[in-house]
């Protein structure tokens, strides 16, 4: 099985039914809180957040949406957390998935390093291990089978795959194409595709991209000159002014509606099947990441998601999730 990640040499997309598409899901990396710049720890984390869940819960069922919950350790095993997404997933109205922070998921033999935070980076075995008593944890605290990994910090290693096959995950949605980790040791996602494809067909394991394109004059050549454009401070935010080359990740975390809103258009113009919204959910309160510093800050994430998710209607793109992503596949 090729691993996820290194750019597949051949990459054999998924199809899906005609009458499926086009789509779009909601990924939630559902996490503790931590200090963003600081360095990692096993133990100065907070779930503070978790009570705004039931706020957004019900706000995705108004809006007819399913949302997919990647839950890491702190929140699979948080009774509150539970409370709030178990029933929620019982009667279909939510989705909950694997999102593993290894620095926060035992068994804590590694040391806590950058390096250490991209779980793909740890010895086999320990990767394995810490996927595997998450995996448990979820089954047995919301009472379901997840069938869906995001590897925390995006952080998948050459045995991942395997891994994901061997505990019944039907889905990858790891890989942040057009982005480079490589700086931290993590991967390089530049090459990947933005369309979903399979890891192994006959395991029926696939990768789902989380969606970043490019928009302005420059995008068809995006790939190459994005790199040369970052390489100079203050030349990207030159050029995304000038309408030259924007990169734009489909998420309310430091992207506009406005600027969502030309992302949305460039996905459906290169023809994407599904479209991957994401973002953290500690933005769903005040003070725990970068982008929702205060309580205005969490109306306007909101907003953020009424106008994109009107937009999409707008433009025929119907929200799915995971039951769904799998059933268009068998068929």
């Amino acid at each position: 099985m090729q691993a996820i990640s290194e750019p597949p040499r051949d990459a054999e997309l998924v199809r899906f039914p005609d009458r499926f598409g086009p789509r779009y899901i909601l990924t939630v990396d559902t996490e503790e809180e931590f200090d963003w710049g600081a360095p990692f720890t096993r133990d100065r984390h907070g779930l503070a957040h978790v009570p705004a869940l039931a706020r957004f819960q019900a706000f995705c069922e108004k809006s007819g949406v399913v949302p997919v919950y990647l839950v890491d350790w702190p929140i699979a095993n948080d009774p509150a957390a539970i409370e709030i997404l178990k029933p929620a997933c019982a009667a279909g109205r939510a989705e909950v998935g694997i999102q593993l922070h290894p620095w926060v998921s035992p068994p804590f033999d590694e040391e806590v390093t950058t390096r250490n935070s991209f779980a793909g980076n740890l010895p086999q075995p320990l990767e394995r291990e810490k996927l595997t008593r998450l995996r448990d944890a979820i089954a047995e605290n919301f009472g379901l089978e997840p069938r869906i990994y995001r590897a925390g910090r995006y952080g998948t290693g050459s045995a991942t795959a395997d891994m994901l096959k061997d505990l019944g995950v039907r889905i990858d949605t790891s890989v942040r194409s057009n982005f480079d980790y490589s700086r931290g040791g993590g991967p390089d996602y530049r090459k990947h595709p933005l369309k979903p494809y399979w890891l192994e067909r006959d395991a029926g394991l696939l990768e789902l991209p989380l969606t970043t394109v490019f928009w302005g004059v420059l995008r068809r050549q995006g790939r190459q000159v994005a790199p040369m454009l970052g390489s100079v401070p203050r030349l990207g935010g030159a050029a995304a002014r000038l309408g030259l080359l924007e990169k734009i990740a489909l998420t309310p975390e430091g992207v506009s509606v406005d600027e969502a809103i030309r992302g949305i258009d460039m996905a459906i113009d290169d023809g994407l099947p599904i479209l991957n919204l994401s973002f953290h959910s500690p933005s769903l309160a005040p003070g725990h990441t970068p982008y929702v510093r205060s309580e205005d800050d969490v109306e306007i994430l909101y907003d953020w998601f009424e106008r994109v998710f009107a937009y999409l209607e707008m433009r025929g793109v119907a929200p799915t999730h995971v039951d769904e992503i799998l059933h268009a596949v068998a068929a």
